[in-house]
């Protein structure tokens, strides 16, 4: 059991990253900065919000790519997936991420719920059911693999968000 958690959390590291990438740049790239959603308004309300931005989604894949590619470069025999086409991999790791943040964030503004307000379990499953999504298009990781990934991401989403919320990182504990 603890192999498997070890080569999951591995094997998730690209979608970790591209989690974090958008809080970790949010003072760089300014130009960036741009709702993907340009503030449009669906229903009087935000399609995505103003923090979902053009320089969150390109961070966020840039940083899965180069974590796809470290781990193409290690040996460390935990390997779930070969990294032969690392920048395919961390392309859709940090995609699949991202884009699984966005929809759950579209469906938490038609829900009325405001940025940075908790919505369980989604703010915790969203990017890891996007990664997972989009990675199964050149890779199935295995059902124990990606039950794993959504057990231990859930409560690794809340752990490393209340940390970065103590350590002043984010704003919100969510």
């Amino acid at each position: 059991m603890i192999e498997l958690i070890i080569k999951t959390f591995y094997f998730m590291l690209p979608a970790y990253f591209a989690n974090m990438a958008p809080v970790i740049c949010k003072k760089f790239f300014k130009f960036l900065a741009v709702p993907i959603d340009f503030n449009k308004k669906l229903s009087g309300k935000p399609m995505f919000g103003k923090n979902k931005t053009y320089r969150g989604l390109i961070v966020a894949v840039v940083f899965a790519m180069i974590v796809a590619y470290v781990q193409s470069v290690l040996d460390l025999g935990i390997n779930v997936y070969g990294y032969s086409d690392w920048y395919l991999f961390g392309f859709l790791m940090g995609s699949g991420a991202i884009i699984g943040d966005l929809v759950e964030s579209f469906f938490k503004r038609r829900m009325g719920i405001d940025s940075g307000k908790p919505w369980i379990p989604f703010d915790q499953l969203d990017y890891t059911i996007g990664a997972l999504l989009f990675v199964s298009f050149i890779f199935f990781p295995g059902l124990d693999v990606m039950i794993t990934a959504l057990v231990m991401n859930f409560f690794l989403h809340i752990i490393v968000n209340h940390a970065a919320f103590w350590l002043k990182i984010r704003n919100e504990k969510w």
